[in-house]
């Protein structure tokens, strides 16, 4: 004896490779599939389909391959309304609640499918009801939960919808091609990003600029400023420790005591990095120091003046901090959240940690710039999951005043 059900796939699902991740699926976890019906697209435009019965030896096999099909993209034949328990208390979850991708992923209710808001990974759904006709769903991490929140559980009713490769695959971001060398062309790939950035802006999008301590060491901060000045950086996302080395070479002319023109280290230079600190605090904060003249150039300075959005979230190792570092973790996830579920386009300069925290909260079809000295670092930021993404091995303080000359001269 055995069982079965049917699962669907449709869209471009033979060059985006769902097909052949669906055939290994069922293959690498013991199953065996009979393939129903199938129908390609024979145009750029039209679109395949695949009706495929999945076989196991009992409920048991089945369930595991039905759901790593699930989150590939496949949906039963015969969908089925999603399942919603109340959250017990606040902070938890059903058991077996759904545990989402950072796919667009659509829930049904009563018969209609639903779109999940802000979808990003390892969140649980939850469904509103706010009338007749008013029904949404939403993500909520767990800290977020409370107590009966209606929270989808199991996999019935749900429908993940990993990108496909687009029909013009011109440009950087191109499904799944930015591959990560030293050796790409940098000087064509830079004006290939920067036409990205300018074509997100003249739509009405966003561009989060996630950055690390390194483009202030290296050079890329002018640059930087001037980008956030001019609008095409529409938020930061960085560390205490980016701020106040921004500020430092504002107020001292170094970063971390070196002279960011002679790359000397001046007497005494180890230290204004904490009397940086020192006079931010006593001045009440970043907007303060701004205002009474202390900090008068940086970026830092340009979000101040020109109303940029800016989060610094902070660690265990910042010294001071500044005022404006958040230093609770999970209010700082949540300032990190809120950034990200607004981006349509993402810069992660040299920062690994932060750039993971922004990327676990992306859309996998955010579009993702990653700019590293460090090839593993590039090569783990890419790794994050986003279908559109593209990678660079260099120094950031050489594609920062690159990427403004591209987009500024």
């Amino acid at each position: 004896m055995t069982v079965s059900d049917v699962v669907e796939l449709e869209g471009h699902i033979i060059d985006s490779g769902l097909m052949e991740r669906a055939f290994t699926v069922v293959m690498d976890l013991g199953g065996e599939f009979d393939i129903e019906e199938f129908s390609v697209g024979t145009t750029k435009t039209a679109e395949s389909y695949c009706r495929m019965r999945v076989i196991a030896e009992d409920e048991a096999s089945l369930q595991p391959i039905l759901h790593e099909l699930h989150q590939s993209g496949a949906t039963l034949a015969s969908p089925t309304d999603a399942t919603l328990e109340p959250a017990p208390a606040d902070n938890v979850v059903p058991d077996g609640f759904y545990s989402t991708t950072n796919h667009p992923t659509d829930v049904r209710i009563d018969g209609e499918w639903v779109p999940v808001a802000d979808i990003e990974m390892d969140c649980a759904v939850v469904v509103e009801n706010g009338g007749p006709d008013e029904v949404t769903a939403r993500t909520k991490v767990l800290n977020a939960i409370e107590a009966g929140d209606s929270v989808v559980t199991g996999d019935a009713g749900i429908r993940v919808r990993p990108p496909e490769r687009p029909r013009d695959s011109s440009g950087p971001f191109g499904f799944m091609r930015g591959g990560v060398s030293a050796e790409r062309p940098s000087r064509s790939l830079i004006r290939d990003i920067a036409e990205a950035i300018a074509e997100t802006k003249a739509q009405g999008g966003r561009v989060l600029c996630v950055a690390g301590p390194a483009v202030i060491h290296a050079g890329g901060g002018p640059g930087l400023a001037r980008l956030v000045r001019e609008g095409y950086v529409d938020a930061v996302s960085a560390g205490n420790g980016f701020a106040v080395h921004d500020m430092e070479r504002s107020m001292y002319g170094t970063s971390l005591g070196m002279d960011v023109e002679t790359m000397e280290h001046p007497r005494k230079g180890h230290k204004h990095h904490i009397y940086t600190i020192s006079e931010v605090i006593r001045a009440g904060g970043i907007e303060a120091a701004v205002e009474e003249g202390l900090v008068e150039e940086g970026v830092m300075y340009e979000c101040v003046t020109n109303d940029r959005d800016f989060v610094l979230a902070g660690s265990i190792r910042d010294d001071g901090p500044l005022p404006d570092t958040i230093t609770d973790a999970v209010e700082a996830q949540n300032a990190i959240r809120r950034q990200a579920h607004e981006a349509d386009l993402v810069l992660m300069l040299s920062s690994l940690l932060h750039s993971v925290a922004v990327g676990n909260c992306l859309s996998s079809t955010t579009r993702t710039v990653c700019v590293d000295i460090n090839p593993a670092t590039v090569t783990q930021l890419l790794d994050r999951g986003s279908a559109q993404a593209v990678g660079m091995v260099t120094d950031v303080g050489t594609f920062v005043p690159m990427l403004a000359e591209e987009l500024l001269e």
